[in-house]
């Protein structure tokens, strides 16, 4: 902090080492550790699209970012803050880009990255953090995310009476991993899709690693039902 001769106070950083947002370097570890970028890269394609190169560098872009808290494509800049790129192991991406590249998505490509987070849950299971043999517990549950603006594509008012979106999403009770997500329509009945989503759910866990889930998925011949759609 600098006291001038104009009595103002400024704050200034002239330390190389400094890293703002230095917490990140974990989760940005883990996502290294799994080989999230190279997966993206390897699972989702947009052809011709717009914004169809270096998708890996655009989805750990907006990890990065939703881990240091944004909620918007623009708040994607707060990676470019002090020496914070020096801790993400990856490229950031500019806030426009980013958008250039999730406007070019369709429904199938949503369910390419879909498959990504599969994969991405049996490579973190795999090196310890599954439930293995031991119980699992998961959590259905739905939440409406709140937008704003007339042209949101399938934004619409629900039982909260606000114009949001309204996804349904299962998470691992004792850690919150999000194990499976599925969007809907803001209007959406609250239990739209469920057993599908279920029946997804189920072999998706016992792929993943989970003993119990396995010998549920056949009794209930599940285990080769999950479909991530068209490439």
């Amino acid at each position: 902090m600098v006291h001038d001769a104009a009595d103002r106070f400024v704050v200034a950083f002239d330390e190389e080492r400094v890293v703002a947002n230095a917490g990140v370097m974990l989760p940005a570890l883990l996502a290294s550790r799994l080989g999230i970028e190279a997966l993206v890269d390897d699972r989702v394609g947009l052809d011709d699209r717009p914004g169809a190169a270096n998708a890996g560098r655009k989805v750990m872009t907006m990890l990065s970012a939703m881990a240091l808290g944004a909620d918007c494509i623009e708040d994607c800049d707060v990676l470019r803050a002090g020496q914070t790129t020096a801790v993400l192991g990856h490229r950031v991406a500019a806030p426009s880009t980013v958008g250039t590249f999730l406007r070019a998505f369709t429904f199938g490509h949503v369910r390419q990255l879909d498959a990504v987070l599969a994969e991405s849950l049996t490579r973190a299971w795999a090196l310890g953090a599954g439930p293995g043999g031991g119980r699992l517990v998961v959590d259905l549950d739905s939440f409406v995310g709140e937008v704003h603006g007339r042209h949101k594509q399938g934004a619409g008012f629900g039982y909260t009476r606000k114009r949001g979106y309204h996804p349904i999403l299962a998470t691992r009770a004792g850690t919150g991993e999000v194990l499976h997500i599925r969007a809907r329509k803001g209007s959406a009945n609250t239990s739209r899709g469920a057993l599908r989503f279920v029946e997804e759910l189920i072999p998706r866990v016992a792929r993943a690693g989970a003993i119990r889930a396995q010998a549920a998925a056949r009794r209930l011949g599940v285990l080769e039902q999950e479909d991530h759609g068209p490439p």
